[in-house]
C-alpha cells in the first residue's frame, strides 16, 4: 500500500474527493465537514484493546452481522456534492449485506449500514470521542455507540439512540459488560488491556 504526502487543502472536500486521496502519510485520516484530519497511529495498548474487543464481539455476532476494525464510514451528513464527514471507528459492526454491496459496487460503508460503532479512548481523542463523534454518530443515525475507556478501572459506556434526544446511556460499566442490544454479547473489560 503506497502513501502520498498531503498537500495543503485548497477547498473543503466531498467524500468522493477524500476517497480519491487514497492512503496518505503514516497513521490514518478522517474527513470532518470537508476538512482532512490526520491522526498518528494508535499506541500498542489502544490497538491491542481495539483488536481484542473486535475478536470478542465478532465471535458472538449473529450470522447476519459482521465486524471489522479501523475502516472508513461515510456518515452521510451532507449531500454528495457538499463537504462531507468520514470517520474511522476503532470497531464497527455492520449488516453482511453492506459488505456484499461494497464487494459488488465498490465504495465505502455508510452510516445507514452501521449497527454499532465503537471508539477506544486515547490521550488525544477523549473529547473527540466523548463529545464530537458521539454527536456525529447520533446525527448520522447509527443506533448504538460504545465508548471504551482504558484508564483503570477499564469501562464501557453503551449509548443508544433515543429519538430527538440523540444518544442516551446508563453510565459507565466496569468488570463484565453484558447486553442483548443490538445483539447478545458479553465482554470482560479488564481482558481488553
Amino acid at each position: 500500500m503506497s502513501t502520498q504526502p498531503v498537500a495543503p487543502q485548497s477547498h473543503l472536500l466531498t467524500v468522493a474527493e477524500y476517497l480519491d486521496l487514497g492512503e496518505i502519510e503514516s497513521g490514518y485520516s478522517e474527513l470532518a465537514e470537508g476538512l482532512l484530519v490526520l491522526s498518528p497511529s494508535g499506541v500498542w495498548r489502544h490497538n491491542r484493546a481495539g483488536n481484542e474487543l473486535w475478536r470478542t464481539v465478532e465471535a458472538q455476532l449473529p450470522a447476519d452481522l459482521t465486524s471489522t476494525t479501523d475502516i472508513d464510514v461515510d456518515l452521510q451528513l451532507a449531500p454528495v456534492d457538499a463537504p462531507g464527514t468520514v470517520r474511522r471507528p476503532d470497531v464497527v459492526v455492520v449488516r453482511r449485506e453492506a459488505v456484499e454491496r461494497i464487494d459488488r459496487e465498490g465504495g465505502i460503508l455508510r452510516a445507514s449500514d452501521v449497527v454499532l460503532a465503537v471508539e477506544v479512548l486515547s490521550s488525544g481523542s477523549r473529547r473527540l470521542d466523548r463529545v464530537l463523534k458521539r454527536s456525529e454518530y447520533a446525527d448520522a443515525g447509527i443506533p448504538h455507540y460504545w465508548i471504551v475507556d482504558l484508564d483503570e478501572p477499564v469501562s464501557l459506556i453503551a449509548c443508544h439512540l433515543a429519538g430527538e434526544f440523540g444518544y442516551v446511556d446508563g453510565g459507565a460499566v466496569t468488570g463484565a459488560f453484558r447486553t442483548t442490544e443490538p445483539f447478545a454479547v458479553e465482554i470482560d473489560l479488564h481482558g481488553l488491556v
